[in-house]
C-alpha cells in the first residue's frame, strides 16, 4: 500500500514537473516577445513622427530620436534615417539631402542598380558614426528594408554582424539584426525611406533572459543567417548543478519573423515540481508524526510558492507600468518636437491633449483646457477677415459629428496673433474602446504660404500690365516698318527708322522689367559668399560707374564719401544695394540741378554698421516712406519717371537677409535720405547663424 501510494506521487510530481516547465517556457517566451515588441513599437513611433514633417532635416530627426537615448534601449547602437535611390539619381538624392541639413553627405554606391543610403545617424551607445553608406552591401540589411517596404510594416533581418561592428576584434563582434520601419508622408502615404535600428543580440537579450530564467533556466534563442542556417542570438546558463532532464523549445513572432527559444532545466531544482512525499511516505511508513511533519512542511512551502507568485506578478505590473510610462514619455516628446500642431477633442468637448505647436498657432492657451472651450469662435474668421466662422462648420464640431475634413483654412486673430495668421485645419473622427466619440485635429500655420502666394498673384499682374504697353508698342511700330519698307520715298524710309528705333526703346523696357524680376528673385533666394567686404571699395566701384559722364543736361553728379568702415556680407548683393540708392539718387533730380549725395556711416556699440546715403532730390511724399520699399510701388510725386517699383524691394530683401533694416525719412535740406544696417566685420557673432529668407 505504501509503495502504491509512493509509485502515484512519483508520477504526480512527474506531472508537476511537467508543468512548472510548460509555464517558466510560455512565460519566457512571452519576456522576449514584450521586449521585441517594445522596440517594434518605438521604430513605429518614431518612423510616424518622421513621416509628419513637412520637410525632414537633420535638426528635426535629431530633436525626434534624442528621446531614445534615455529610453535605455538594450543592445541598440544606431537609429538610421535611410532613403532609396538608383543609379542614375545617386547626385540628386546626395544635393536634396546635403540642402535639408547634412551638407557634408557624401553617398557611397556598392554595386548598380538600386541603392538605400543612410542619410541621418543618431548613435545610442556613442559609436562614432559616417553617413551616406550604402545598406545594399549587407544581404540581411538589404532584404529587411525590401521586406518592410513591401509590407509596409516593421520588418527584422536574419542575423549578421553589424556593419559598424566590423572595425571590432572578433571575439568582441555579437550577432545581431536590425528592424526596419517604412516612412511614409502626407495624406498620400509618400514613400520617403526607412527608419533603421541596428540591435547587437547578445546585449539586447542577454537581461531579458536573465530575468525569464531566474537562474533556473538554460536558455538559448536563435534565429536564421542569410543562408538559412540557425544561429544563437543570445544565451544564458542557469548556474545550477545536474543534468538538464526538461527540455522545451518554443517559437517567438518577432516582428515579421520568428526566433527559436529553447528552454532546458533540471527537474528537482524547479520550485514545485517535486513535494519530496514519494520519499517520505516510503522511508516513514505511516507514521502519524513524520505525515503530520510532512504536512506542515508542505503547507510552508505552497505558502511560499504563493507569496512568490504574488511577487512575481507585482514586479510583471510594476514593469508594465514602467513600460507604459516609457511610451507616454517618448510619444509627448515627438509631440512637442514637431512643428504642426496636434490636438486631441473628448467627447464632452474638453482638449484632452495639445502640443505646444497648437497652442502657439492657435494664440490660445488656458481657454483651451476648458470644457467646449475651443468651440468659442471668438478670433477664428473666415479668409476675408470679416466674416466669423460658423461655429457647427468649425472641423472640430463636424469631426465630433462623425464628418471629417481636409485642410480648413481659416484666418485667426486675437490678443497674441493682432496681426491676422492664417491657419490649416485637418479633423478627423476617433472612437475609444469602450465606443465614445473624440476627435483629433492637426493646425498648419500658413501664413507665409499665402503672402507668398499673394506676391505671386501682384507679380503676374504686374509683369502682364508692363509687358502689354512695350509688346503693342513693339508689334505696331513693326507694322509701320513694313509698310515704309514697302514705300521707297525717303521720308517713308526715315519713318521706317525711327519706329525702329522705338521697337527698340520697348525692347529695353522689357529686357529691363525681366532683369529687375531675376535680381527680386535673387534677393530672396541667392547663396549668400559671406566675407568681410571694404565698403569704401564697394561705393567707388559704383561711384566710378554712375558718374563717368555727365546727365543729358550736362550736370555732373557731386558725390561725398565719407570714412566708410569694413563689414561682412556678400559683396555683390551689398554692392547691388549701394548700386540701387545711388542710381535712385541721381534718377530722382530736378532737371537742370546737379545731383547731391553724401555716403556715409558709422559703427554702433554692438558692431553693427549703419550706411546712410542722402540726396537733394525731388523727395518722397509725406506718407509713403515705408511703402516705397513694397513690390512694384511707385511714389505718388507727380513725377513720370520711368521704372518698375522693383529696386527699393530688392534692397530691403538683400539688408534683411544681412539681419539688418532699412528705412527712408526726409532730408532736413530737401531730398531723402536712405539709411540701412548691417554687420560690422569686426562683429563677435557668425553671420551664417543668422542669415534668413525673407
Amino acid at each position: 500500500m505504501t509503495f502504491g501510494v509512493g509509485a502515484v506521487l512519483e508520477r504526480h510530481d512527474a506531472a508537476n514537473g511537467d508543468v512548472q516547465m510548460d509555464r517558466r517556457s510560455a512565460a519566457a517566451a512571452e519576456a522576449v516577445r514584450t521586449e521585441t515588441q517594445r522596440y517594434v513599437d518605438t521604430l513605429l513611433t518614431t518612423a510616424a513622427a518622421a513621416g509628419a514633417q513637412e520637410v525632414l532635416t537633420r535638426s528635426e530627426y535629431a530633436a525626434l530620436t534624442e528621446p531614445l537615448k534615455s529610453m535605455k534601449l538594450a543592445g541598440a547602437s544606431t537609429i538610421a534615417f535611410v532613403v532609396p535611390a538608383a543609379d542614375d539619381r545617386i547626385g540628386e538624392v546626395q544635393s536634396l539631402w546635403r540642402e535639408r541639413g547634412a551638407p557634408d553627405l557624401v553617398l557611397d554606391p556598392y554595386g548598380h542598380g538600386d541603392h538605400a543610403f543612410s542619410i541621418y545617424l543618431t548613435s545610442l551607445d556613442g559609436s562614432v558614426l559616417t553617413p551616406g553608406l550604402d545598406l545594399m552591401r549587407g544581404e540581411a540589411p538589404a532584404a529587411a528594408l525590401a521586406a518592410s517596404r513591401r509590407s509596409g510594416t516593421v520588418a527584422v533581418s536574419d542575423t549578421y554582424q553589424l556593419l559598424v561592428d566590423a572595425s571590432k576584434p572578433p571575439e568582441q563582434r555579437q550577432n545581431s539584426f536590425v528592424l526596419a520601419a517604412p516612412v511614409y508622408q502626407g495624406e498620400q502615404r509618400r514613400f520617403l525611406g526607412w527608419v533603421l535600428l541596428g540591435v547587437r543580440g547578445q546585449d539586447f537579450m542577454g537581461a531579458t533572459l536573465a530575468r525569464a530564467g531566474q537562474n533556473l533556466l538554460d536558455l538559448t534563442l536563435h534565429a536564421d543567417d542569410p543562408e538559412r542556417r540557425e544561429l544563437t542570438v543570445a544565451s544564458l546558463r542557469a548556474k545550477v548543478e545536474g543534468e538538464r532532464d526538461l527540455s522545451r523549445t518554443v517559437v517567438v513572432p518577432v516582428a515579421d519573423g520568428t526566433w527559436t527559444l529553447h528552454l532546458g532545466a533540471v527537474r528537482d531544482r524547479l520550485p514545485g515540481a517535486t513535494s519530496g512525499l514519494p520519499s517520505a511516505v516510503v522511508g516513514g511508513g505511516l507514521a502519524l508524526t513524520t505525515l503530520l511533519t510532512l504536512l506542515v512542511w508542505v503547507l510552508v512551502a505552497g505558502r511560499e510558492r504563493a507569496e512568490e507568485r504574488v511577487r512575481r506578478a507585482t514586479e510583471e505590473l510594476l514593469a508594465g507600468e514602467e513600460e507604459t510610462r516609457r511610451q507616454a514619455e517618448l510619444l509627448l516628446a515627438v509631440l512637442d518636437g514637431i512643428s504642426d500642431g496636434v490636438g486631441v477633442v473628448g467627447p464632452d468637448g474638453r482638449f484632452l491633449l495639445h502640443n505646444p505647436a497648437a497652442r502657439r498657432i492657435l494664440g490660445r492657451h488656458a481657454d483651451l483646457m476648458a470644457a467646449g472651450g475651443w468651440k468659442d469662435r471668438s478670433g477664428l474668421y473666415r479668409l476675408d477677415g470679416v466674416t466669423e466662422y460658423p461655429p457647427e462648420e468649425l472641423p472640430l464640431t463636424r469631426a465630433l459629428n462623425g464628418v471629417g475634413s481636409e485642410q480648413v483654412e481659416m484666418l485667426v486673430r486675437n490678443p497674441a496673433h493682432p496681426e491676422d495668421r492664417v491657419i490649416s485645419v485637418s479633423a478627423r473622427p476617433i472612437e475609444s474602446a469602450a465606443g465614445e466619440r473624440g476627435a483629433v485635429a492637426v493646425f498648419h500655420d500658413i501664413t507665409d504660404r499665402k503672402h507668398v502666394e499673394n506676391e505671386l498673384r501682384g507679380f503676374a499682374g504686374v509683369v502682364a500690365h508692363d509687358l502689354k504697353a512695350p509688346l503693342a508698342a513693339i508689334r505696331g511700330y513693326a507694322e509701320l516698318i513694313v509698310e515704309a519698307l514697302a514705300d521707297p520715298d525717303p521720308a517713308a524710309v526715315a519713318d521706317a527708322l525711327r519706329s525702329a528705333g522705338r521697337v527698340m526703346a520697348g525692347a529695353d523696357r522689357m529686357h529691363t522689367l525681366i532683369m529687375e524680376l531675376l535680381d527680386y528673385t535673387a534677393a530672396r533666394d541667392a547663396t549668400m559668399r559671406v566675407e568681410d567686404v571694404g565698403l569704401r571699395e564697394l561705393v567707388d566701384d559704383v561711384v566710378t560707374a554712375r558718374t563717368d559722364a555727365p546727365d543729358a543736361t550736362g550736370c555732373r553728379p557731386d558725390v561725398f564719401v565719407g570714412a566708410l568702415p569694413r563689414v561682412r556680407g556678400d559683396r555683390v548683393l551689398l554692392r547691388q544695394v549701394l548700386d540701387n540708392l545711388l542710381g535712385n539718387a541721381i534718377k530722382y533730380t530736378p532737371p537742370g540741378q546737379a545731383p547731391r549725395i553724401d555716403v556715409t556711416a558709422r559703427v554702433d556699440g554692438t558692431g553693427t554698421v549703419r550706411v546712410q546715403v542722402a540726396d537733394r532730390g525731388i523727395g518722397i511724399p509725406d506718407g509713403e516712406h515705408a511703402a516705397v520699399f513694397d513690390s512694384f510701388h511707385r511714389a505718388s510725386n507727380g513725377t513720370a519717371m520711368p521704372g518698375t517699383g522693383l529696386g527699393l524691394a530688392i534692397c530691403r530683401r538683400i539688408v534683411e537677409r544681412h539681419g539688418g533694416h532699412i528705412e527712408a525719412m526726409p532730408n532736413p535740406g530737401g531730398g531723402t535720405i536712405f539709411a540701412f544696417t548691417v554687420p560690422g566685420a569686426s562683429a563677435e557673432r557668425e553671420l551664417r547663424d543668422n542669415l534668413h529668407t525673407v
